[in-house]
């Protein structure tokens, strides 16, 4: 059985990418010198927010997703963030390669809203592999990449800030159901408001609730 070690070089964003997408470089080593023909490669992402500390700020922005700071001892659960793939190529003992991570900024989903409330610093992620491998020197051999393969990573709050900044530049997103869609259409179509900013804050001036 080939033992296989994992750890992450780096992470960027891609600024080529369709969306937002953050390339992660591994780094798989094979012992023994086992030829690996290929290996077909699943990551699961989380965040480990319990890793790292929040100012004052930053606490009161994470009160949606862990509750009051004096709750954190219980809540502050680890989140969610991606699941990809990528077929690794042949090789043998060692090898880089990328893992290409198609990422959202929709502020409904955990891990948006956990990027979105932190201020600087890295966020702390952990990194767990499964798959399987094609190994063998005079043929072909069928390996698991076990469950308990795992790394953790600490990726700069700056490197999601610029790869936000590529698609979305000084905005944010929203999703919301169809009916409220259209409610927001006829309202901004009623008064004559020339873009979503004006038609959102026309509604905020009216609840009293002014953004400058």
């Amino acid at each position: 059985m080939t033992e296989f070690s994992f750890s992450c070089t780096d992470v960027r964003a891609d600024a080529y990418a369709a969306g937002p997408t953050l390339v992660f470089r591994l780094r798989i080593t094979a012992t023994g010198g086992t030829r690996v023909h290929a290996m077909a490669l699943r990551c699961q992402i989380r965040i480990e927010p319990a890793r790292r500390g929040y100012d004052d700020h930053e606490a009161a922005a994470l009160g949606d997703l862990f509750g009051e700071r004096s709750r954190w001892g219980s809540s502050l659960n680890p989140v969610q963030f991606a699941q990809a793939s990528v077929m690794v190529p042949g090789f043998t003992g060692e090898i880089e390669t990328d893992l290409v991570v198609p990422c959202t900024y929709d502020t409904d989903i955990a891990a948006s809203r956990y990027f979105r409330a932190l201020s600087d610093g890295d966020v702390p992620l952990l990194l767990l592999f499964s798959g399987t491998a094609f190994t063998g020197a005079g043929g072909f051999h069928v390996e698991p990449v076990p469950w308990d393969k795992e790394v953790s990573h600490r990726m700069p709050v700056k490197v999601w800030r610029e790869m936000i900044d590529q698609h979305f530049p000084g905005c944010g997103w929203i999703r919301l159901p169809g009916d409220a869609m259209d409610a927001l259409l006829a309202y901004r179509s009623r008064r004559a408001l020339p873009s979503w900013e004006a038609t959102v804050e026309s509604l905020l001036e009216a609840a009293g609730e002014r953004t400058r």
